[in-house]
């Protein structure tokens, strides 16, 4: 349970950041939607890699559970 509670507080702390990040940029006069429709493919990409590479940690951490 602690561990899932943790990971939500990370999600959201993230989610936050990024729309700061968003208005900190439209506040400056940055085209942000000209950008974000140009780089929108790296967000998926680091997006499935996230994704990725806490799947293969949580099935090696279930194996070294199981080998116990």
């Amino acid at each position: 349970m602690a561990a899932y509670r943790h990971k939500e507080t990370l999600g959201w702390g993230i989610v936050l950041i990024i729309i700061g990040l968003l208005f900190f940029l439209w506040n400056i006069n940055v085209d942000i939607w000209d950008i974000i429709a140009r780089l929108w493919p790296l967000i998926l990409i680091a997006w499935g890699a996230w994704k990725f590479y806490f799947g293969l940690k949580e099935r090696s951490e279930e194996t070294e559970k199981k080998q116990s």
